[in-house]
Formats: C-alpha cells, structure tokens, sequence
C-alpha cells in the first residue's frame, strides 16, 4: 500500500507527496531531511493522507492533487467532497467566464456594419 499525503507548512502552503512508510517520511519532512519544497517551510503538518492499493494509483491521485487549487486541496483536508464538486463547477464557470472575455477582447465589433450583399468573413460575394 501507499500513502497519498497533505502536508501544512509553516509558511500556510500546502505539500502533497507520497510513500510507501508515512511515519518516516513525515519525521524526514519534520526533521528537514527531505531536500526540497518542505525543508525551508519548517515546521509542517499532516493534515490529510489516504492510502491507495498501488504505487500507480498514488502516483497519479498525487500528481491529480498538486493540480488542484487551494480551495480544492482544503475542503479535500475536510472531507467534503460535495464542497471539492462545486469548487470544480464554480472554477470551470469561471475559466469559462475568461475564455469568453478574451475571445471577446480579440474580436473587437467591426466598426462599420456589413452590407447585405457582404457574406460572414466580409467579402462581398
């Protein structure tokens, strides 16, 4: 079995790992062993961890995580996994709300309207 984890850092940041031995490898964060992300963060704490049947399954949930906000990672912490579904809608509705600001940003109206004998890219047919 391995362990997905969520560390808490001194400076409020969040660190997701993985391990086969969760006790050790929270002593080599905590003891600023682990070069890297954690050691300069000190000192940290596990907040959340689930264990997988797989070295791949943890691999790609940890990987899945690291890709999520800080929101998503939070209410993850709190077991409210109602509250991670409608973190994804309301962020989707909003990288929707983006894609059509700049779609719009990028097409500016034309400044004279076409004339009924123009076709749709403006050429006259």
């Amino acid at each position: 079995m391995v362990w997905v984890y969520i560390l808490k850092c001194a400076d409020d940041s969040c660190y997701t790992g993985s391990t086969t031995d969760l006790e050790r490898r929270l002593a080599e964060h905590q003891l600023g062993i682990c070069n890297g992300y954690t050691k300069s963060r000190l000192p940290v704490e596990l907040v959340w961890c689930e264990e997988l049947p797989t070295a791949h399954d943890a691999f790609l949930f940890e990987r899945q995580v690291k890709g999520w906000s800080r929101a998503k990672k939070e209410a993850l912490i709190r077991g409210d996994w109602d509250g991670t579904h409608e973190i994804v809608k309301a962020e989707r509705r909003e990288r929707e709300r983006r894609k059509r600001a700049q779609r719009n940003n990028s097409h500016p109206e034309r400044s004279e309207p076409r004339s009924d004998s123009e076709g749709a890219n403006g050429v006259e047919e």
